[in-house]
């Protein structure tokens, strides 16, 4: 997702968006990656004046270009480089909150109990075997992007860099989350759960594990189709109000019932063996799925 303000450095998004064509052509890559020959043809325009209007949408951040070899020649492949865009309008009235973040990669989990089926990969390769959970603790687990497991869970260490005075007024946890079924299954629901420091933040069903028809906008061209391909970006929320999953209210845990007073904090992703649907996990991170981007955890406050 794309994050805008009224502030002049946003200006080429809404350049890029200030046009017909440029809006046909998100339309077109919306449905699949185009090279700019194929995207010329269907618009009937040269392939110059496509390529200025492919470099006013990636100069937006709208689009993602890469220069792939395809039936003999080079092509520059063009993706969707996000699926929504938020426009925030300035508060005059209410005063900016402060925020620390951290980007957290998918192989970077400090504890873990899971059970097959299971794998990580790198952008480049496999990580030892599939189906044995003694490769997720293989060094090279630092680089992994995508992992999956049937049932278990991970756990993720957040430093705490709040320093004294500074009063935390809402957690955000952002991640890109599917199911786990063998090869793929668009209709596989998992009850997957949250906790942070112990405490239970919530649940949420997945649909399913997508990958049987379509791929992932940034999956490498190695991982084939019929193999996990993306998931759902959710963003959990814990306030003084309660626990939101995409802004619906999931449970009361409220930021106060939190032990915040620690040098780090765990963040737990599971499916637990008693759930409703225990239907696996797959966690993507950058250079996988649909969205960009790793574990990502902000801490706001003031």
């Amino acid at each position: 997702m794309i994050k805008a303000t009224t502030d002049v450095s946003n200006l080429p998004l809404y350049e890029a968006l200030a046009s017909e064509v440029r809006l046909r052509i998100l339309r077109m890559l919306a449905e699949r990656p185009m090279n700019i020959k194929e995207i010329a043809q269907q618009l009937e325009l040269s392939s110059a004046i496509v390529t200025m209007h492919i470099r006013k949408l990636e100069a937006g951040g709208l689009i993602s270009t890469q220069m792939v070899r395809k039936e003999g020649g080079t092509h520059k492949m063009c993706t969707l480089a996000a699926e929504r865009i938020q426009i925030d309008m300035p508060l005059s009235e209410e005063p900016q909150r402060k925020v620390y973040e951290s980007s957290i990669p998918i192989g970077h989990y400090t504890a873990f109990d899971i059970h097959p089926t299971c794998g990580l990969v790198t952008k480049e390769k496999v990580i030892g075997q599939f189906d044995d959970p003694r490769y997720f603790l293989e060094p090279e687990r630092m680089y992994a992007h995508m992992l999956w497991f049937g049932k278990g869970y991970v756990e993720y260490r957040i430093p705490n860099y709040l320093l004294p005075g500074q009063r935390p007024e809402e957690i955000e946890i952002a991640m890109e989350l599917g199911s786990e079924a063998p090869g793929a299954n668009d209709n596989w629901p998992s009850d997957i759960s949250f906790y942070l420091n112990g405490v239970p933040l919530g649940e949420w069903t997945s649909p399913g594990d997508f990958g049987s028809s379509s791929r992932g906008t940034y999956t490498p061209e190695w991982w084939r189709t019929g193999l996990n391909q993306y998931g759902h970006l959710k963003v959990i929320r814990v306030r003084e109000e309660g626990t939101f999953i995409d802004g619906q209210r999931v449970t009361g845990t409220k930021l106060s019932n939190l032990p915040l007073d620690r040098n780090y904090w765990t963040l737990r992703i599971a499916v637990e063996e008693g759930a409703e649907h225990v239907g696996g996990l797959t966690l993507y991170g950058e250079g996988f799925g649909n969205y960009n981007q790793d574990v990502l955890f902000r801490v706001y406050y003031r």
